[in-house]
């Protein structure tokens, strides 16, 4: 009896011994591992203590909700798409790729967003296409946007906001604009575009300046009758100037 105990165990402990091996020999190989095609529903690049820098993910995958990547909270209600999403030094995103597109009931609508962030914060730079389709209409446009964020934004602080405004808006819906009016004073909330290139909803193809505020102030493009046009713009929207002269 004391034989086959000695003999299983020594069995087992080889046996085990035999496994280690091959899974380490498996998992350090010194070159670089090739693939000719391979299947995967998400990649997390990471660094050597663990960071992740960059999401590659499909639509299920996708973080959202209750999910933390580099053990901070991610945007909770945004819509889930396949795509990338970029991650600075200290783990915060920074920027994403994302797409999507399908039929809908009377049309179609598909779009591509590429966009950086400013440091702890939402998207300073947009390349952004949008493809509707609704009955036999039909809308294309490319655009470039440069935009402004509040100087104190952080992403936690702003979904901490978010949350409260929305909650506020349940019972308020006016406290909570006035609310949200108080946080964009304090540089907490906001954010509004500078500079666009591209083609707008009216179908103007061109460079589209706009003030501190949002409001625009000045348009070079060619409309949809290919007209070349300058037009300038007071602090309430109205045309004070234009080349060549409005008859």
């Amino acid at each position: 009896m004391n034989r086959e105990l000695v003999f299983l165990r020594t069995f087992a402990v080889a046996t085990a011994c035999g496994i280690i091996f091959i899974f380490t020999s498996a998992f350090t190989h010194g070159g670089n591992q090739k693939f000719g095609e391979i299947d995967v529903e998400r990649i997390n690049i990471v660094e050597k203590d663990g960071t992740v820098k960059m999401i590659l993910t499909n639509v299920d995958r996708f973080p959202n909700g209750a999910a933390r990547v580099n053990g901070l909270p991610v945007n909770e209600d945004r819509k889930k798409r396949s795509g990338m999403l970029f991650f600075n030094e200290e783990g915060i995103e920074c920027g994403g790729f994302i797409y999507d597109g399908k039929k809908t009931q009377d049309g179609h609508s598909s779009g591509l967003s590429l966009t950086y962030d400013q440091y702890d914060g939402d998207q300073v730079m947009q390349l952004l296409t949008q493809d509707v389709g609704k009955g036999d209409q039909r809308f294309v446009g490319s655009t470039l946007a440069f935009n402004d964020r509040p100087a104190k934004e952080s992403q936690g602080k702003t979904m901490e906001l978010m949350k409260e405004l929305g909650e506020i808006e349940k019972k308020d819906p006016e406290k909570a604009k006035q609310k949200y009016r108080e946080y964009e004073a304090k540089g907490l909330l906001g954010g509004v575009p500078r500079v666009m290139l591209g083609k707008s909803r009216s179908l103007n193809n061109g460079l589209f300046l706009f003030d501190d505020k949002g409001s625009p102030k000045a348009m070079f493009y060619v409309d949809k009758s290919n007209q070349a046009k300058l037009d300038f713009y007071d602090d309430h929207g109205k045309v004070i100037a234009s080349f060549p002269e409005q008859k």
